[in-house]
């Protein structure tokens, strides 16, 4: 009886392959690899060889495959995120930078050499659309709904909206000098643009598709990065660039919350599921800092591999 018992108790529970990985996964983009980090235990499990140059990184909406841009071979990397081990390469066009994955399975990246957006579909290894933005075009963000897609360029100082599934630019929007990253808010009303140059974030109304206002980060040194939403949609966190902080705002008012110091060069940002945790890339530094969002303070920093530049969290949910 005991082991019939048992046996319900482990049919009930799912295979084994079901159950979480707690896995953070960061590129190292001089060093062409990834380096994987236990959530639970803050250790460095694995340092993986993915390929040349990589940059941005995501999971597919199930969660069974890692995806890494490698910039200086045109293709995007697929990883098994259990055994580590790279299944293939997919052609992406030219010089893949940022990316975001929809929740239809397909990849929006931005081809930086290129000056435009691709749209991927990891299953059958096909580019299905090549989408002209403006020239370097670098971070990009798809709405909660899937119906909108941002790619900022850098150069050109836009960010330009695509239509999904259409394909086609509905709006380009002008912002600061040199944005970065973009973010949408939980019902995707507003998106969020950090702008380097110009030291900013801007709030955007992708509605109207129109500047609302701006926000000086208050600081020469903020260059910013990266930016995410805080789970309860209050917070904004963004990566300060050379500055070594990451800056917290309130998502209403936009005024500063405080400072949290890092480590040097921080460019990317990622949230775990419960929203208690943000890692950052610190890409001249190349560790990895947990920040606990509770106490705004970092509780550990990670030595990873050389010049860390994206971050992704499968907490296995």
């Amino acid at each position: 009886m005991r082991n019939e018992f048992l046996l319900i108790l482990a049919l009930a529970a799912g295979p084994a392959w079901a159950e979480p990985t707690h896995r953070v996964f960061v590129t190292n983009e001089r060093g062409d690899s990834i380096t994987v980090i236990d959530s639970r235990t803050l250790a460095v499990e694995a340092t993986v060889p993915v390929g040349k140059h990589p940059r941005g990184i995501g999971l597919a909406p199930d969660g069974t495959e890692v995806y890494v841009a490698l910039g200086k071979e045109n293709a995007i990397a697929v990883l098994d995120p259990k055994t580590l081990k790279v299944l293939r390469k997919i052609p992406s066009g030219d010089d893949p930078e940022a990316f975001a994955v929809h929740p239809n399975g397909h990849i929006y990246l931005s081809n930086e050499d290129a000056a435009k957006a691709s749209v991927l579909d990891p299953k059958s290894g096909k580019v299905i659309a090549e989408i002209p933005v403006g020239l370097e075009p670098e971070g990009v963000a798809i709405s909660p709904d899937g119906k909108q897609v941002i790619v900022t360029s850098e150069s050109t100082n836009m960010l330009h909206v695509i239509a999904v599934p259409e394909h086609r630019v509905v709006a380009n929007i002008l912002v600061g000098a040199r944005p970065r990253a973009a973010v949408f808010n939980h019902d995707g009303t507003i998106a969020y643009a950090t702008s380097e140059i110009s030291g900013e974030v801007k709030r955007v109304d992708m509605v109207k598709h129109r500047v609302l206002n701006k926000v000086p980060l208050g600081d020469d040194n903020i260059k910013p990065k990266d930016i995410l939403v805080s789970r309860d949609g209050t917070t904004l966190y963004v990566a300060g660039g050379r500055a070594n902080q990451v800056i917290v705002l309130d998502e209403k008012t936009l005024g500063t919350k405080t400072r949290i110091p890092v480590g040097q060069r921080v460019w990317g940002l990622a949230m775990s599921d419960d929203g208690s945790r943000i890692y950052t890339t610190d890409g001249a530094s190349n560790t990895v800092s947990v920040i606990d969002t509770a106490k705004n303070q970092v509780l550990a920093t990670i030595k990873v591999g050389e010049a860390p530049w994206g971050v992704v969290i499968d907490d296995g949910s």
